[in-house]
């Protein structure tokens, strides 16, 4: 794990970790001794142990993921929570460049956890595994905007639920993004996903954002599994924008992932 990657401007990486396939006692014993004191009391909090295994390697994944782009060991991180809960970078951690403007944000579905890294972009990154049975009509018809809500519904029912998860998973990823979480409506903004060209947002005028500052993802990473990536960016770096995908052991080992984007 000691090696460094380099990161180049306008470059995202997207980090896959199949948290269900680590199992080895004594690796499971050295995430725990990265954690902080706050993170071990966390850990041993939760009732469920497939809870507390995901949010263990949820931990370790992080830490050792921003390891490879600094010359900062994974134990010595530190984070803080914005006004909204989200995690970020402690102000306090000296910074080396080229990566002094470090961003990355985190997801976790069940068997799935992604870390999206690039630097100078604000990004945000979702997860949602696809076996799971809430009614997701339901769910859209009350949160969706009206505009995703026709045309999900337009859909023939049996591309409906997959339409779901495309604007479900957009939604969180652009939300986790402008790092405000659910404060922001998620009525009051549309995603737009024809096939063969490039997935656009619009936007109720409340909101005061501008579509041609972001750029979308979708992925999938295994048959259970659906991501979406959101990145703002400038209006003349949004084309020159790519994605490279690895898969994390944390700790033990890494390698290039062959992800299919949607």
């Amino acid at each position: 794990m000691q090696e460094q990657l380099a990161l180049e401007p306008n470059t995202i990486h997207l980090w896959s970790c199949f948290c269900n396939e680590i199992t080895d006692t004594s690796l499971l014993a050295n995430y725990i001794a990265l954690l902080e004191e706050e993170e071990k009391t966390k850990h041993q909090r939760f009732y469920f142990e497939k809870s507390r295994h995901q949010y263990l390697i949820t931990r370790a994944l992080v830490r050792s993921v921003l390891s490879l782009y600094a010359n900062i060991e994974p134990d010595q991180w530190r984070f803080i929570k914005n006004a909204y809960g989200r995690p970020e970078i402690s102000p306090l951690l000296p910074r080396q460049k080229p990566y002094s403007n470090l961003r990355f944000n985190l997801s976790h579905a069940d068997g799935l956890i992604i870390c999206g890294v690039t630097t100078n972009h604000e990004i945000g990154v979702d997860v949602e595994n696809l076996t799971r049975t809430n009614d997701v009509l339901g769910i859209a018809d009350r949160y969706f905007s009206s505009t995703e809500v026709t045309e999900l519904f337009s859909q023939p029912n049996t591309h409906q639920r997959a339409r779901f998860f495309d604007y479900w998973t957009l939604k969180e990823s652009y939300i986790k993004a402008k790092g405000m979480g659910l404060s922001l409506p998620l009525d009051q903004f549309s995603f737009h996903v024809p096939q063969n060209t490039p997935i656009t947002i619009s936007f109720d005028p409340r909101l005061k954002d501008n579509p041609d500052h972001w750029r979308f993802w979708r992925y999938r990473p295994s048959n259970e599994h659906q991501i979406a990536l959101a990145v703002e960016s400038s209006s003349s770096s949004r084309e020159m924008m790519s994605v490279q995908s690895y898969q994390i052991v944390p700790l033990q080992n890494w390698s290039k992932f062959s992800i299919i984007e949607l």
